[in-house]
């Protein structure tokens, strides 16, 4: 015998969310518009915490020198340490471009990526992290808004050229344990 055939219904429900996010919604389910009132309070509140923002990111910076330290003191915990600024270099790297600060968003930005799982743990290294360090320092302490014009472009060189010359450094090491 054979066993009677099973009937499936598939049903295809809308996703009313992505039609809402992406402006498909039918007209009696507009989003509510937001308040001219609402958006200066909003941006006012965003003026106040930028004025307060380089004494903010310039405690982030001190945590780091003192992670970057302790890198220096204890080598063999270095794996935590750089996992430890590695989160704090994502979160200056999402921040400093809200508050007028590009450089600290730049310099995060290549901190995160170098402090990375792929990234090396050497001496050098420690010395590239020291020199994010720096720059990010003088952004804050000179008030480097925006990209920072020719001062930006100077401080951005420094660092690149530190980076290059620990890498150098690294490879020559490399080279001469072969």
């Amino acid at each position: 015998m054979s066993k009677a055939a099973v009937k499936i219904r598939f049903y295809r429900l809308s996703n009313r969310l992505k039609e809402k996010v992406g402006g498909l919604a039918p007209a009696g389910d507009a989003p509510p518009a937001i308040s001219q009132a609402l958006l200066m309070q909003a941006q006012e509140a965003l003026d106040d915490m930028a004025e307060d923002y380089p004494d903010w990111v310039m405690s982030l910076i001190d945590e780091l020198a003192e992670i970057h330290r302790r890198c220096v003191d204890t080598p063999e915990q270095r794996k935590a340490h750089f996992e430890r600024i590695n989160k704090i270099a994502h979160d200056m790297k999402g921040q400093g471009g809200t508050f007028g600060y590009e450089l600290i968003t730049d310099f995060g930005d290549s901190l995160y990526d170098f402090t990375g799982p792929r990234g090396g743990k050497s001496d050098n290294h420690v010395e590239i992290i020291k020199a994010h360090i720096d720059a990010m320092r003088v952004v804050i302490k000179d008030r480097v808004h925006g990209d920072g014009g020719e001062t930006g472009r100077l401080i951005k060189m420094g660092l690149e050229k530190a980076i290059e010359k620990y890498r150098a450094q690294d490879k020559d090491e490399a080279a001469a344990e072969e």
